[in-house]
């Protein structure tokens, strides 16, 4: 049992590291887009980006192999309709999360080069903020989804059999 302890604590832990970077990134960026300053935005923003690789990404790509993992010593089939839609909310969460990665480095790279010429931010930064911001609406909401069906493992009945793992 201590086997699968440590994989629900690991799956927690990059669950929550998920979860809390997407909205103190979320929370950072919309504090420094306020301000209207290039050079705040551009530093704010590459420290963004540093985040999004070192801990959004990595959570990422443990975050299904704990599940797995987990599921496996369990005995949780991977049918189970709740894991199912779990893992389609996890798809619909990087749908998102990707472009929202180039977004944010391309809203670094406008605002240092506005911070450099000593310009106004230019429409394009502002059309990325948008997007940006309107990308993390349905990502948050099924991050917190997920969370409520990996807590509550509602019984859920789905057409779709996968006969076990």
């Amino acid at each position: 049992m201590l086997w699968a302890d440590l994989l629900r604590w690991a799956h927690v832990i990059g669950a929550s590291v998920l979860l809390g970077t997407g909205a103190g990134i979320a929370f950072f960026m919309v504090m420094a887009n306020r301000t209207r300053d290039p050079a705040i935005i551009a530093h704010t923003a590459s420290v963004v980006v540093l985040a999004d690789y070192l801990f959004t990404a990595s959570a990422a790509i443990v975050q299904p192999v704990t599940g797995y993992l987990l599921a496996r010593e369990l005995g949780w089939p991977l049918g189970e309709g709740w894991i199912v839609l779990s893992l389609a909310l996890y798809v619909v969460v990087g749908a998102f999360w990707l472009p929202v990665v180039w977004m944010q480095a391309r809203m670094k790279a406008l605002a240092q080069e506005a911070a450099h010429a000593g310009a106004r931010l230019p429409a394009r930064y502002h059309a990325l903020y948008r997007a940006w911001f309107a990308f993390g609406f349905p990502a948050f909401a099924a991050v917190l989804a997920i969370f409520w069906l990996m807590l509550t493992r509602p019984d859920i009945e789905l057409a779709l059999s996968f006969g076990g793992f």
